[in-house]
C-alpha cells in the first residue's frame, strides 16, 4: 500500500520549513473568538442553583448560577450589566464542559 506524503510549508520568524502535519493536527477544531453573550461552563458538573430568570436585568458581579464540580461550588457571575435572554439549564442538571448555560441580550 502506497501512502502519499504531502509536505507543508511552515514559516517561523521569517524562516520557511517543510514539514509533515499529523492527521490530528489537520483535523483539529478551528479556534473561534468567544461570544461574550453566551455564558458557558468551563468544567463539567451539576447545576446546584439558578439565581436568574429570562428577561431579568443583572448587574456586574451578580451571581447567575452555582455549578458544583468535584465537590466544590463554583459561583458563576457576570462581569458586566446585561439582560438574560434565555436559560439553558435547570437545577440538578448535569452538564459537560463548554455547555451553554445561558444567553444574554
Amino acid at each position: 500500500m502506497e501512502h502519499k506524503v504531502s509536505l507543508k510549508t511552515l514559516s517561523v520568524e521569517g524562516i520557511k520549513y517543510r514539514t509533515l502535519f499529523t492527521k490530528k493536527f489537520e483535523n483539529r477544531k478551528t479556534w473561534e473568538e468567544p461570544d461574550d453573550r453566551k455564558i458557558q461552563s468551563y468544567i463539567p458538573g451539576t447545576i446546584i442553583k439558578v439565581y436568574v430568570q429570562a428577561g431579568q436585568q443583572v448587574k456586574a458581579g451578580e451571581d447567575l448560577i452555582i455549578l458544583e464540580a468535584m465537590k466544590m461550588k463554583n459561583h458563576i457571575s457576570i462581569p458586566f450589566d446585561a439582560i438574560i435572554k434565555s436559560i439553558n439549564v435547570i437545577e440538578g442538571q448535569s452538564i459537560a464542559k463548554d455547555y451553554c448555560l445561558l444567553e444574554l441580550e
